[in-house]
This record gives structure tokens, C-alpha cells and sequence, in this order.
């Protein structure tokens, strides 16, 4: 295990997700904007919203990076398939849990329960982040993947 580099590969994986999630969102496959999404929490303004979302990102990808690392030296090791394990591991943690509970915590995403406040300015992801395209949890899914099995892969070295 490679303790060492395990910021720098979470900034790398981190990246990757992003790029992934990005790319994904200017083809059409899904309306998720996930700078936009996690920047609105602390900005109502689109553009800075999306500078502060692509950090706050960053800094969530590093906590997860330091859990997949422990979770590697926990079972001694590091592979690119163990890292896609995790990888759908977190995404389904992140689909079914984290992302249906934005709206209860998010200053700017209408609640389904209670309807759209004046402050809010985004729809609620639903579960799965259905409300934002069908095809939303498959980009998700392969983003995770890209993710644990980039980790897998960079903290494999050791």
C-alpha cells in the first residue's frame, strides 16, 4: 500500500469521477451538474457556484480516497478490481442514501415532501438522481468505477 500518495492518487481519481460526471452531463446522457449541485450550497451565483462545487468535490473525493486506502491496507491489498468493489460500493451508498438526502440539507433544492421554497433554485435528484435523466445512476455508476479502479490501480504500487 502506498500511504504516501494516497492525496495526490484521490486528487487524480477525484478528477477522473469529475471528468467523467462532466463529460457525461455535455453529451446529454443526464442533467447532473455536480460542481453546480454542491456549490449552491454555499453560493446562489451559477458561476461560483460551480468554481466552489469542483473544490468542494475535491475535498469529498479526498475523504473517500483516505477510506478506500484504509479499506486497501485493511485487506492487505490493492488491485484495480477491489478498487471497482469499492467503487460500486460507494456509489450505491451515494445513489440510494447520500443523494435523496441533499434536499433535507442543501439550502437550494426544492424538497419533494415540501414543495420549492423562494431560495430554492435546483429540482430534488429523487432516488438514484432519477429526477435529473434516466440514464443518471449508469453515468454515476461508471464514474464510481473509474474512480476505485484508478485508486485500485495508483495505490497498488508498493
Amino acid at each position: 500500500m502506498d500511504w504516501d500518495g494516497w492525496a495526490l492518487f484521490g486528487l487524480v481519481a477525484t478528477a477522473a469521477l469529475t471528468v467523467v460526471m462532466v463529460a457525461a452531463q455535455m453529451a446529454g446522457l443526464t442533467r447532473l451538474d455536480l460542481p453546480l449541485l454542491l456549490g449552491t450550497i454555499v453560493t446562489a451565483d451559477p458561476d461560483r457556484a460551480r468554481v466552489a462545487g469542483f473544490f468542494i468535490h475535491l475535498a469529498i473525493g479526498l475523504g473517500f480516497a483516505l477510506g478506500y486506502a484504509a479499506g486497501f491496507a485493511v485487506l492487505g491489498e490493492a488491485t484495480w478490481w477491489l478498487g471497482g468493489l469499492f467503487g460500486l460500493l460507494h456509489v450505491a451508498v451515494a445513489l440510494t442514501v447520500l443523494v435523496p438526502l441533499l434536499p433535507g440539507v442543501h439550502p437550494r433544492i426544492a424538497s419533494a415532501r415540501a414543495g420549492p421554497t423562494t431560495t430554492a433554485m435546483l429540482e430534488p435528484p429523487g432516488l438514484a438522481g432519477l429526477n435529473y435523466g434516466r440514464q443518471t445512476p449508469a453515468v454515476a455508476i461508471v464514474a464510481h468505477l473509474v474512480y476505485g479502479i484508478a485508486l485500485g490501480i495508483l495505490l497498488e504500487a508498493n
